[in-house]
């Protein structure tokens, strides 16, 4: 019985060092990119970028209770007042002293 504890603790903590090790594919299914193959694809990542240059930048509101909001509401909240104690301490009239 001890021997099969040993073993599983063994397990347990060989068990994060082997999940860190770089795993190696020593058979890669997909060659090597030839040079050609990355010229074609920088340039299609150029004209990608740029297309994005292109399109323009989204200005409408994006609140989708604008339409059901009342166009008169003030945007900003009033200012909170300042909260006060409550009970005898904060009356004035303090009975103990």
């Amino acid at each position: 019985m001890r021997i099969l504890s040993v073993a599983a603790v063994l397990v347990l903590l060989t068990a994060p060092a082997f999940a860190q090790m770089p795993q190696m594919n020593m058979a890669p299914e997909l060659p090597s990119k030839t040079p050609e193959e990355r010229e074609q694809d920088a340039v299609k990542d150029k004209a990608y970028k740029e297309s994005l240059k292109k399109i323009p930048d989204a200005k409408a509101s994006s609140d989708p209770w604008g339409t059901v909001r009342n166009n008169d509401a003030p945007k900003a909240a009033a200012p909170a007042k300042p909260k006060t104690k409550t009970g005898s301490s904060a009356s004035g009239n303090s009975s103990v002293r």
